[in-house]
């Protein structure tokens, strides 16, 4: 096996690439990247900040929930979107949540975003990427409207239009396409939608509704299902079917009951059994 070199120059560092080659070599594969199956978004507007998401829960190939809830409530004026393991994500979010607000309690201010983010950054490195959680978080505080992104290893992004998720890429797409400074909030809730629907349409880990957030420094409101491209249609054709349209071929009984011990009580063993009863008087 090559060494590397204790030496370190200037540029790209691609030391730990002998290391994998070595494993690779031994039979120990290279650990795969986890698909999130889901799309969150959010982005800047005029006044503070939208979030969005999907509402398809998956289990592997199997679509667990069609209508759960990705916007996690954190303060009265911030919110979290969460993608990755379901399990991860809810009590991720729920327990800086209480953490923010044991925070304002002690310091007897409005928490800040930035306080949120840190709590979640330093609590998902500490955990080194076990906990699958790869979060959006935004909100509106004394310094403004603060749009953050973290990762499940750690690390945070500052940027006014973000994406994350298996459905990232489309979402990222239309964000590109068509974000601007200083949106009304009209166009910005529809282009959220526009991001969101881009990944339910193009990515199978994500689909059903679409939720979204408007977060301002007056009030945050809360719109669920705010969009539903994928509500179920009446059946063209009716598929029920007259009785004794299938032939019964056997009938067969079975009684669950194997074997019945029946014990009757005497006179005499009542009378004892009465007299062996506890005083409650």
């Amino acid at each position: 096996m090559a060494t590397a070199s204790v030496y370190k120059g200037a540029g790209f560092d691609f030391t730990n690439e002998v290391r994998n080659t070595f494993l690779t070599e031994r039979g120990i594969p290279l650990p795969k990247a986890t698909s999130t199956g889901t799309t969150i978004v959010g982005c800047l507007f005029k006044d503070g900040i939208i979030l969005g998401a999907d509402t398809r829960a998956t289990e592997g190939p199997i679509v667990a929930d069609k209508n759960c809830e990705k916007i996690h409530y954190i303060t009265d004026n911030i919110r979290c979107c969460g993608a990755g393991t379901a399990a991860d994500t809810e009590f991720t979010t729920a327990l800086i949540s209480s953490n923010m607000e044991l925070h304002a309690l002690s310091t007897g201010r409005k928490p800040r975003v930035v306080t949120a983010m840190t709590m979640l950054k330093q609590m998902l490195f500490r955990y080194q990427g076990h906990i699958g959680a790869a979060l959006v978080l935004g909100g509106v505080d004394a310094t403004g409207p603060q749009l953050f992104t973290i990762h499940p290893h750690g690390s945070t992004d500052k940027l006014p239009y973000v994406t994350m998720g298996s459905g990232s890429l489309a979402a990222m797409a239309v964000f590109e396409a068509k974000w601007q400074p200083n949106m009304e909030r009209e166009d910005a809730l529809e282009l959220v939608c526009a991001a969101i629907s881009a990944g339910i349409f193009n990515d199978l880990g994500s689909g059903s509704n679409v939720d979204a957030c408007v977060i301002t420094a007056s009030h945050t409101e809360m719109l669920r299902n705010f969009v539903k491209p994928n509500e179920r249609v009446q059946k063209e054709r009716s598929y029920q079917f007259r009785r004794g349209t299938t032939a019964v071929k056997k009938e067969e009984i079975r009684s669950l009951v194997v074997e019945e011990d029946i014990t009757h009580l005497t006179s005499a063993g009542r009378g004892a059994a009465e007299g062996e009863a506890m005083d409650t008087s």
